[in-house]
């Protein structure tokens, strides 16, 4: 088998990921979501935040900064449009990490 045929079996996987129920929700979620641009970018500003928080600690100290994250935000998260939209994100990125470590258990890839 060459790396193209490798890379032909990737592109018919992204096929497949894309006809699934998890997919199709956060693609369905992103939708609701940008119907309100403002909204949208809220959430991606509390992503990227998100983000930032974990790069950038470790230990007891991400701990209480996620702590922190999360009182600053709950009112935030108890909207509905949010809430559904990170929820199936968490969901299709979740899917996404478990192929990850199948496949590279599958290849023997330390």
């Amino acid at each position: 088998m060459t790396e193209n045929d490798v890379m032909e079996t990737a592109r018919k996987l992204a096929g497949i990921i894309r006809e699934t129920e998890v997919y199709k929700e956060y693609l369905q979620q992103r939708e609701v979501l940008k119907k309100q641009p403002q909204l949208y970018a809220q959430v991606n500003e509390y992503r990227q935040k998100n983000f930032d928080i974990q790069m950038e600690s470790d230990g007891a100290e991400l701990f209480d900064r996620m702590e922190a994250f999360e009182r600053e935000y709950r009112e935030f998260r108890e909207n509905p449009i949010v809430d559904e939209f990170l929820r199936a994100e968490l969901a299709f990125c979740r899917m996404m990490q478990e192929m990850n470590v199948q496949l590279t258990a599958e290849i023997d890839f330390e």
